[in-house]
């Protein structure tokens, strides 16, 4: 939808300038001139920017004008760095060259100059295409999915992928939002549905698809004829060249494009568009820039390519001039002469945030016969902005788009502008309310992972209930009694092996919790005896739960009110989209408030999903009820960010947001202090300060502590005095071992964020000994791509000579310095300069570690990264990589030092831990590098390692729920041994990989209602096709279980022509009714075990026997 096409007609082909020629236009109205320019044109327009980030700023901003706009990106890769591209990048840039070579009018395509003046490989743009109804040959289509670049696997999750499975093929169209499901029949494609990552299931129908490549470069052709010629000639990388001459791809290849594709770049491409040049002074600036950054680079690098290598300066470029071969309109902000056509565009004659102003201001340019739009952030800032202007006199009503009458839209604008020649007001965000958010169009998220039996590989332990620790080795199939059936293979000690029927496989976990455990013996006493030794040791742990569960109890907090409607205003403001565990975990926060007991809940998410957010929505609840809220933070920067994001989330409604911290006055920390014990102050963010005594709080009722493990013990103690019948809701990425402990035994309530934000890379980890020329390369790499640095150096009285020893590596970036020993007004002043791009490189100590929200930070150098623990090593990486852009972490150790047993360790565990969401599973390996000891200090070490963390937490729910005097209902569902004739597996056939057959026999171990199990036969039916026969017997046999939990039997086997069934207890009316459906049955009381004749056809009749023996709670009243 394109809400302002109408306004481009405003502008006539007379207010046009002539092209090639220039046309100077202020930065509010480049949106709305190159649409016009792009409606009167009958070819395409290329429109240059000098930065990335103006290009994605122009897209979004064009969009609300121009139907067909679309982005060309630049690589975020760099020269001579042997990663490739991110595949939607390359299938971006492939889709833009297509649609450009097209030729079609009226479309705008943007690109950054980065972007323009990278050579281009020859390789082609076209996509695939599947329509409905077409013919395509299976085997042709995976050889050209592959030669494309996408990688097969058996589960589509990420771009680039694609599955076969019979007649199903499922790809990720690397330039797509969501991955697609192609259902043949024969070689007619007869389906095309979108489907979901995390579930695998089909969503909405397709008419068309298009699948562009998802690499830029494709060793075929005259790119492998090149190579073979350079393998003769350039011994230096012979290895290299010999493997993209025969057709192999591989990580990296893209930056080999210099020396394999001719001196062509896009623009040799699209001599037939019309090239806009926006600020060209400075775009033509950038492109010379680049040129010289790389030759910097090379001369940086030359050095370590091996002898017969060329010398810098010796080698082909990456990137070359900015030179448009076709018509081309030069566009600067402003006349470069007094012959240059304008477009005048002025901004808005009013008080931004004033709306008494702002309706004034607005009610002038309507009453000129202007067309207005007042295009804000959100359906609810819309609402808000109609609402208050007619309030003050002027009724602009809300709208989908501009049909002629003043408008106010829910999409907002970068840029708004004025421009009286055309008779336009566009007016956003920033021109209306004097701010605008860090605004992204709301994306989908991709939904979280389910943690299941995928990353179960063969080798690994796991723990068997029963049985205890083993190694897993792998699925396989017997034959037993002429049945064929999968089991699961555990190898024991004494080289015992255990066949775990898949109907079973809710008994075995992944061992947690060390890392060579013990193997247990099988059938031995040592497991039971071990688990009874873990049970006592527990109790202790126990009693301490259940202490703090009464006390908790006993406690009353306050109950908070249901939500309000401007809370729900303030939630729909949220400029993202909630990803499902963000939202599970703010409806858990908010139920914990609404009850009356008092919370202490701890919200556990990886660094930058989206932690925060929660915590803004539950201090919001707690200020409209009258409650006052304290955020605390481990440092003063993050205070400081904090406070802003506060502010800018409430700024639209009358609750009035302080920091307190050391930044601060001792005058203004007065008036602070003041106003928390006036209530004058609803929510407070500040450090430490919080905790002084003279911070005397109104009616305090909601505490957050961020980042808690930065909080030492006498902190945690002035924390205690202010928790007292207050709601406490703790923010972490990385859990102190202690807190993950009482997460996992349940002494504190946790919710848990896994789904990373859309279009964010894991980071490059290097690890390794200090090397200089990494540090003079990643730097330089960084400048290239307009990014910036943090270089952490933790020792202050050597900061200096550290910025020294850089600014000799790499003499033209911009450093500056930051450590807590700095006076107030210093710190803040270096990090809103750094925050603004005044400089390159921030050399700092770890006071960067805690929370900043930098996203143009895309590398981290840490100097002795052998000295910080792994949770502190976790965030100060999470302080890169927050934005779409890839990026990098060097965490080096001195070179002629030896590592300690534990850095070496932790270094280790940092190196392996790269994709995104691994805080978790950090702070278990931390756990097992530190020992894993007991929560409460009185346990020895030891018990969790010999039990593994998930028996652990549930003896000890099982010891609270027994000291409580109630029922403990164990996670998994009981075991029931059935042991029918019956061939029930899932074939090879229909599901080839063992990773997604485990994950596949685990969600129907799991169903525990017959809806479960249709669900699963759905998602099966879906994914795989429809069931063969082995998989339906595997779906009657888990119905089978499914009635014999309800009713309570453990055993379900067939002896002969019998079937035996135990535990049975009948009542005396159940005898009768067993007498009269099955006469023939023998009831044998006191073992509890009743044989009744075998059915047949065996399933149905066993099935129907226990629905019409023990009915059903619902048929019974139906039946009476």
């Amino acid at each position: 939808m394109t809400p302002l096409a109408a306004l481009v007609e405003r502008l006539r082909p007379d207010d046009l300038p002539a092209v090639p020629g220039r046309w100077a236009v202020g930065t509010g109205g480049r949106a709305f001139a190159i649409a016009a320019l792009a409606a009167h044109q009958d070819r395409p327009l290329l429109v240059v920017t000098p930065g990335e980030r103006e290009a994605e700023e122009l897209v979004e901003d064009l969009e609300l004008f121009s139907p067909d706009v679309l982005l060309l990106p630049a690589w975020e890769t760099l020269p001579f760095e042997h990663v490739s591209p991110n595949a939607q990048t390359m299938a971006m840039r492939a889709r833009a060259r297509h649609r450009l070579a097209e030729g079609t009018g009226g479309l705008i395509v943007v690109a950054p100059v980065r972007g323009v003046v990278q050579k281009v490989s020859p390789s082609g743009v076209e996509p695939i295409t599947f329509e409905r109804g077409m013919e395509v040959d299976l085997t042709e289509l995976t050889q050209r999915l592959a030669s494309f670049g996408y990688h097969r696997t058996d589960r589509v999750e990420s771009r680039g992928e694609f599955a076969v499975r019979g007649g199903i093929v499922d790809v990720f169209p690397a330039q797509a939002d969501m991955p697609v499901r192609i259902d043949f029949w024969g070689d007619e494609v007869e389906d095309l549905r979108e489907f979901a990552v995390a579930t695998q299931r089909s969503a909405d129908r397709l008419d068309s698809v298009e699948v562009y490549p998802a690499r830029e470069l494709r060793p075929e052709g005259e790119i492998a004829e090149r190579a073979a010629r350079l393998v003769e000639t350039e011994p230096w990388a012979a290895e290299t060249f010999e493997r993209i001459a025969t057709g192999q791809t591989f990580p990296g290849m893209e930056s080999w494009i210099p020396w394999l594709v001719p001196d062509r770049t896009l623009l040799d491409e699209v001599g037939h568009a019309v090239v806009v040049l926006v600020d060209p002074s400075r775009a033509r600036d950038r492109a010379r820039e680049l040129m010289k950054e790389e030759q910097e680079l090379a001369a940086a690098l030359a050095p370590t390519w091996g002898e017969r290598a060329p010398k810098a300066g010796e080698h082909p470029l990456l990137f070359g001039e900015l030179e448009p071969r076709g018509p081309t309109l030069e566009m600067p902000t402003v006349p470069t002469g007094p012959a240059d056509p304008v477009l005048q565009v002025r901004g808005f004659d009013a008080v931004a945030g004033d709306p008494e102003s702002v309706a004034s201001g607005l009610g002038r340019l309507i009453s000129r016969g202007m067309a207005v739009v007042v295009a804000m952030d959100g359906e609810p800032a819309a609402q808000r902005v109609s609402r208050v202007l007619g309030e003050h006199g002027l009724a602009i009503a809300t709208g989908k788009e501009f049909t002629g009458e003043a408008v106010v839209l829910s999409t907002g604008i970068h840029h708004g502008f004025v421009a009286p020649q055309a008779g336009v007001a566009v007016l956003g965000e920033q021109e209306i309310a004097g701010r605008r958010r860090s605004h992204r169009r709301a994306g989908r998220r991709r939904a979280a992972e389910r943690q299941d039996y995928g990353d179960l590989a063969e080798g690994d332990y796991v723990v068997h209930h029963q049985h205890g620790i083993g190694r897993f080795e792998g699925l396989v199939t017997r034959t037993m009694a002429g049945v064929e059936r999968e089991y699961l293979v555990i190898a024991y000690q004494g080289g015992d092996r255990l066949y775990v029927p898949t109907d079973q496989l809710a008994a075995v976990t992944k061992y947690t919790g060390g890392e060579t455990p013990r193997i247990s013996r099988m059938g031995g006493k040592d497991w039971s005896e071990q688990r009874n030794r873990v049970r006592k040791a527990v109790a202790a742990v126990a009693e301490q739960v259940v202490d703090l569960h009464r006390r908790r109890a006993r406690t009353k907090g306050f109950a908070f009110p249901a939500d309000t409607p401007w809370q729900r205003e303030m939630e729909e403001a949220f400029p993202y989209e909630e990803t499902p565990d963000q939202l599970t975990a703010i409806a858990e926060v908010k139920a914990d408030m609404e009850s009356d007991k008092v919370m202490d809940r701890l919200v556990f998410g990886d660094v930058g999903f989206g932690k925060t957010e929660v915590a803004i929505r539950a201090a919001f609840k707690a200020v409209q009820a009258g409650k006052q809220v304290a955020v605390l933070c481990p440092t003063t920067l993050l205070a400081q960010q904090h406070h802003q994001t506060f502010s800018e989330r409430m700024a639209a409604y009358p609750v009035r947001v302080e920091v307190l911290s050391r930044f601060l006055t001792p005058r203004q920390q007065k008036e602070v202090v003041a106003g928390l014990a006036s209530g004058a102050v609803d929510i407070v963010v500040g450090t430490h300060r919080l905790l002084s005594d003279d911070v005397k709080f109104n009616d305090l009722g909601l505490l957050v502590i961020d980042e808690e493990q930065r909080f030492g013990v006498n902190a945690k103690d002035a924390l205690k005095r202010l928790k007292v019948g207050v709601d406490v809701l703790t923010l972490t990425a990385t859990p102190i071992p202690r807190t993950l402990e009482m997460a996992l035994t349940g002494i504190r309530d946790v919710s848990h964020i896994r789904t990373p934000p859309e279009d964010r890379h894991p980071i490059l980890t290097y690890v390794g000994p200090w090397d200089e020329q990494a540090v003079s390369a990643a730097i330089r790499r960084e400048l290239l791509r307009e990014g910036q640095v943090f270089y952490v150096h933790n020792r202050v009285q050597s900061i200096e000579r550290a910025v020294a020893r850089l600014r000799q590596l790499v003499p033209d970036a911009r450093y500056a310095v930051a450590h807590g020993q700095m006076s107030e007004g210093q710190l803040e002043q270096v990090m809103l300069d750094f925050w603004s791009g005044e400089y390159d490189v921030l050399v700092a100590t770890t006071i960067i570690e805690s929370g900043l929200d930098l996203p143009q930070v895309n590398t981290l150098i840490v100097e002795r990264a052998d000295l910080l623990g792994l949770a502190q090593l976790y965030q100060l990486r999470g302080r890169v990589g927050r934005s779409n852009q890839r990026a990098y972490a060097y965490l080096f150790h001195p070179a002629d030092r030896a590592l300690t047993e534990e850095a070496h360790r932790r270094l280790e565990a940092i190196g392996e831990a790269t994709e995104l969401g691994s805080g978790f599973r950090l702070a278990l390996r931390d756990l097992e590098i530190r020992g894993a000891g007991s929560i409460l200090g009185e346990v020895q070490s030891g018990h969790i390692a010999a039990v593994g963390f998930d028996l652990y937490a549930e003896l000890v729910a099982e010891a609270v729920a027994e000291l409580e005097g109630r029922e403990h209902e164990p996670t998994a569902p009981p075991e029931v041994r059935i042991d029918l004739p019956v061939d029930a597996q899932l074939p090879n056939s229909y599901v080839s990989d063992q990773s997604v057959r485990l994950e596949a026999y685990r969600r129907l171990a799991a169903a525990t209602s017959h809806a479960d199990i249709d669900d699963v036969v759905a998602e099966w039916t879906d994914r795989f096709g429809p069931l063969p026969p082995p998989a339906l017997a595997l779906i009657d046999i888990a119905r089978i279980r499914v009635e014999a939990i309800r009713i309570g039997l453990r055993e379900v086997v067939k002896l002969r022509d019998e079937i035996r069934l135990s535990p049975v207890d009948l009542s005396a009316s159940q005898e009768v009714r067993l007498e009269r459906i099955m006469p023939r049955a023998v009831l044998r009381a006191a073992e509890g075990t009743l044989f009744i004749p075998a059915p047949e056809p065996l399933i149905e009749g066993l099935l129907d026997f226990l629905r019409t023996m023990w009915p059903a709670p619902a048929e019974q009243a139906e039946s009476s």
